[in-house]
């Protein structure tokens, strides 16, 4: 579901730093003040010293020479010290507020959109943000705000040459506004591009293995410079209009500065200006040059920035899909009973779960098995409420958990998966992930012990204080799932939920790992996987078809139906299982 609304309070956030933003704002007029003043000094030394011969006033224009230095000095500092630093902040709060955003997003906004994506507007659109609440911004109110005050000192020294200045202004302007109209499509193409940019790269780092594993290299630098080129483009578009623009630009003030100088020049000769006002009016005349040669360059950064809003604001426009309920049960605390009532489940138009029934009572275990795309990861998604349900219900201790607290549904159950990500941090940090006060490290070195990775953790130099990659790197896939696997035990959540997530591991440790899981009596555990000897010591597995509850029984029931759970057995364990029951050792399959 998408908003219409602007959800990105930068002026909210602008307000909150109303104290850095007016110290700012305050330097800057002292600033353009005394730019405006200091050609009002160099008239008085030229008609009032140089002409008149006036020593007194000499010492006057000095001193005054002296003020406006020292004044300028320190209100320039105020002035970009504050507002840079206001627009740091602003940014700061944007970018906080975008990333806490995403993360209430629902799974399927991530499966519609690219990482790399929203790599790009986290980052480099807010960053575009920065600059105009800060620098640019400053700089456009200052540009502003001397060219005005200098056209009222012209007007006020000889109001029929400041018509010059004057006529030439309008068309800085007009100028200015096209270019911002067309730098702002073409910003927003580049920002799109650039996330696409974003997305390639980082899908190729995240797969270096897989690539090279492939020799698929040739084909990832195709894909890379397809894309790099085309941002290249894009780039090379906004250079070409703004060199078309620059020129103007710089050729536009400098006739101006002509007509100045001839029509001041004949005014001084004729006796109806005299030499000191025509120095100020120069003055004056060329510094207004640079807010007129720096228009598209200000131009170009605001574009940007309004380009880079829209596309922060289209993200701040989505809501999260699954949210708390209004009535939501907020003292409710679930001990781990979970509950399928004739659960349905559909996903871009395809059923994937069908009636689905059955119940999990605290501190039992219950088996899933079934082909690839028979719905068992839906199961643990729709537990965690990543997704509704369609129709029917999912209850913990008897509360529909739609009626409960996101938080609260998601605090019952720690998943392990198949596919394991791990931070770029330490051991201990990964395990306790975002637990870092709450959890003791005895808890984490007990976890360790239960997933029976402290036998290969213990052996590294730093133990569990070792730094491992983003993706695990210097670890193997069995090491990776037993540290996944000790994350889920250390938050000691009522329901363990292991996804396949022992795929990666040898028979004979899978089997301890289990027994070990088998003894905590007051966790309720769900085992997906494929393996037989996974779920054979399940209180109760089902075997999912279509999305369908194929089969349901304990090992040993279902084995004596001779149904798919039989199949599967006998394609897993058939040869070894004859040659174990000629000498009576068949349950050795299932210890």
């Amino acid at each position: 579901m998408v908003k219409k609304v602007n959800k990105n309070p930068l002026w909210r956030y602008a307000g909150s730093n109303w104290w850095r933003y007016l110290i700012g704002l305050t330097s800057l007029v002292m600033s353009v003040l005394l730019d405006i003043w200091f050609p009002l000094i160099t008239m008085s030394i030229v008609d009032d010293v140089i002409i008149g011969g006036d020593m007194h006033m000499l010492k006057i224009d000095l001193i005054c020479i002296l003020i406006n230095g020292f004044g300028r000095a320190v209100s320039q500092y105020l002035k970009e010290f504050f507002c840079d630093v206001s627009g740091c902040r602003v940014a700061s709060m944007s970018r906080k507020n975008l990333f806490n955003h995403i993360q209430k997003l629902s799974r399927s906004y991530f499966n519609r959109n690219n990482t790399g994506e929203l790599m790009a507007r986290v980052k480099d659109d807010v960053d575009k943000l920065w600059d105009v609440f800060g620098f640019v911004g400053m700089l456009s109110i200052e540009a502003t705000g001397y060219t005005i005050g200098a056209i009222i000192a012209m007007v006020r020294l000889d109001w029929k040459l400041s018509i010059v200045p004057l006529l030439t202004l309008p068309v800085i302007g007009v100028m200015a506004v096209r270019l911002e109209r067309k730098l702002g499509k073409i910003y927003g193409d580049i920002s799109e591009q650039n996330a696409v940019l974003n997305t390639v790269v980082q899908e190729n780092l995240s797969g270096v293995r897989t690539v090279k594993s492939f020799a698929g290299e040739e084909y990832e630098l195709k894909k890379f410079r397809s894309s790099n080129n085309r941002y290249s483009e894009l780039n090379v578009d906004q250079a070409v209009m703004m060199a078309k623009f620059d020129p103007y630009m710089g050729f536009i003030p400098k006739i101006m500065q002509l007509f100045v100088l001839l029509l001041g020049g004949l005014a001084v000769i004729k006796g109806n200006m005299t030499l000191g006002v025509l120095t100020a009016f120069i003055q004056y005349a060329n510094n207004i040059v640079w807010p007129m040669q720096n228009m598209g360059w200000l131009t170009n950064s605001l574009a940007a920035g309004i380009a880079s809003n829209k596309k922060i604001n289209k993200i701040l426009a989505e809501e999260a899909g699954i949210k708390d309920a209004p009535d939501a049960v907020k003292d409710a605390d679930p001990d781990g009973e979970i509950s399928f009532n004739d659960v349905s489940f559909s996903m871009n138009g395809r059923k994937i779960l069908d009636g689905i029934s059955f119940e999990l009572p605290v501190g039992k275990t219950l088996g899933i098995m079934g082909v690839t795309g028979s719905g068992k990861s839906t199961i643990v998604n729709l537990i965690g409420r990543f997704y509704d349900v369609e129709s029917g219900s999912i209850t913990m201790d008897g509360i529909d958990i739609r009626k409960l607290p996101l938080e609260a549904v998601r605090s019952q159950s720690a998943v392990v998966t198949q596919e394991v990500f791990l931070f770029s941090d330490t051991i201990k940090e990964n395990i306790k992930l975002g637990r870092k006060d709450s959890m003791s490290d005895e808890t984490v070195k007990e976890a360790l012990e239960m997933a029976h990775a402290s036998e290969f953790v213990d052996k590294l130099t730093l133990g569990s204080d070792t730094v491992i990659g983003e993706r695990g790197v210097g670890l193997s896939g069995g090491q990776k799932q037993r540290i996944s696997l000790a994350r889920a035990l250390a938050r000691k959540a009522p329901v363990l939920i292991l996804d396949d997530s022992t795929s990666a591991l040898d028979m004979e440790t899978e089997r301890d790992i289990r027994n070990g899981l088998l003894q905590m009596k007051d966790v309720s555990k769900i085992i997906i996987a494929h393996r037989i000897s996974s779920v054979c010591k399940a209180d109760e597995i089902i075997v999912l078809d279509n999305g369908k509850i194929a089969e349901r029984g304990t090992h040993k029931e279902l084995l004596e139906r001779e149904g798919l759970y039989y199949s599967t057995y006998e394609a897993q364990y058939g040869d070894y299982r004859k040659a174990l029951k000629v000498i009576g050792e068949e349950e050795l399959i299932c210890q």
